[in-house]
C-alpha cells in the first residue's frame, strides 16, 4: 500500500479508502471480516456518513469493531454530516454538533479522525461552522476537518472563516466522471468539456495541499452503475482489459490506478462489500501507469484532446 503525508496532518493516509455506505445490509460478523480483510490489505481508512442506511451503517460498523481484535488506534475513521432527510441541508452549529454526537454514539468511539461537511448548505454561516469546528476539536471529538461536494470558491470562503486547515475534499471522480480534468484541458474553448463546474477544484487542492477523495471511482453518472464491463463504454473497457492483462491485475485496479496517477494526492473511496473485489481493487496501489497509458485511458472514455 502507498501512503500520503498531508501537511498539517499527523496521520499517514493509505492511497485507498473503504467506503461504508452499503455496510448497513451486512451482518456484524460479515462486517468484522471485511474490516480485517481491508486492514490486511493496508486499507485502514473507513469513510462513513450519518445518512448511510439512516445510521445503520455506522451502527453495524461500531458493533463489528467492538467485537473484533482491531485496535482503535490502528484505524482511521471519517464521517460526514449535513444532509437532513426530508429537510434539505443543514450546516448550522447546532446540527453539526448534534450530528457528531450521534455519529460517535453509533460508531461506539470517542473521536472521529475526520469530519466532512457532506453537501453545501445554501443557508450556511461560515462563522457558525467555525464555532462548531472549534468546539468539536477542543472537546477532542474531531481531529481534522474537510468538505464533500463543494467547489473551490466555497472551500476558500470556509477556509477563511475557520481556524483549522481543511484537509480533505471529497468529490465524485472517475474516468467516466472526469469533469474536473476536462475543464482544465479545455481552457477557453467552446466545447462542453470547457464548462468549469467546480471552480478549479483540483488546482485549489494542489495549491493548498488538500487530499482529494474520489467517491464512486468506478461509476458513471450519479448512481447509474459501473463503467467496468458496461456496453456503454466498449472502447474504454477494451483498453482497461488490455492493460489489466499486461500488468496482471483486473480492470478495476487499472481504473483506480488512473486516479492515483494524478499528480495531486487522490484517494479513491472503494465502496464494495465483496472481499474478493476489495482484494483486486487494492492491487491498484501496485500499478504504475505511464503518461501515455494515462492519456490513452482518458481518450478511450470518449474524450477528445483539444
Amino acid at each position: 500500500m502507498k501512503y500520503y503525508d498531508i501537511p498539517g496532518c499527523a496521520l499517514r493516509l493509505p492511497c485507498l479508502g473503504m467506503g461504508c455506505m452499503r455496510m448497513s445490509v451486512k451482518t456484524v460478523d460479515e462486517v468484522e471480516k471485511l474490516l480485517h480483510c481491508a486492514i490486511e490489505l493496508g486499507i485502514n481508512f473507513f469513510d462513513h456518513a450519518d445518512i448511510y442506511g439512516n445510521g445503520e451503517a455506522e451502527i453495524v460498523f461500531g458493533k463489528a469493531l467492538k467485537q473484533s481484535s482491531i485496535m482503535r488506534k490502528d484505524i482511521i475513521i471519517q464521517s460526514k454530516c449535513g444532509i437532513r432527510n426530508g429537510a434539505g441541508y443543514d450546516l448550522s452549529k447546532k446540527y453539526i454538533l448534534s450530528s457528531v454526537d450521534g455519529i460517535l454514539k453509533r460508531l461506539q468511539v470517542e473521536r472521529l479522525d475526520f469530519l466532512l461537511l457532506h453537501r453545501p448548505d445554501a443557508l450556511w454561516e461560515p462563522d457558525e461552522i467555525a464555532e462548531a469546528f472549534d468546539q468539536l476539536h477542543d472537546s477532542g471529538k474531531v481531529r481534522y476537518f474537510g468538505v464533500s461536494n463543494q467547489n473551490a470558491f466555497q472551500m476558500d470562503v470556509l477556509q477563511s472563516a475557520i481556524g483549522h486547515k481543511l484537509m480533505v475534499s471529497q468529490m465524485q471522480f472517475s474516468i467516466a466522471h472526469s469533469q474536473m480534468i476536462d475543464s482544465g484541458l479545455y481552457v477557453n474553448l467552446s466545447q462542453e468539456g470547457a464548462v468549469n463546474r467546480d471552480g478549479g477544484l483540483l488546482d485549489y487542492c494542489r495549491k493548498n495541499e488538500i487530499l482529494m477523495q474520489a467517491w464512486s471511482p468506478l461509476q458513471y453518472g450519479f448512481f447509474e452503475g459501473s463503467f467496468i464491463n458496461s456496453p456503454l463504454y466498449p472502447g474504454l473497457n477494451q483498453v482497461l482489459l488490455r492493460l489489466a492483462h499486461e500488468k496482471k491485475v483486473d480492470s478495476a485496479a487499472i481504473a483506480l490506478a488512473w486516479l492515483l496517477r494524478n499528480t495531486i494526492s487522490v484517494q479513491p473511496i472503494i465502496g464494495t462489500m465483496n472481499m474478493n473485489h476489495l482484494k483486486e481493487a487494492a492491487r491498484a496501489a501496485e500499478v504504475e501507469l505511464t503518461r501515455e497509458e494515462w492519456y490513452e485511458i482518458y481518450c478511450a472514455a470518449e474524450k477528445q484532446l483539444p
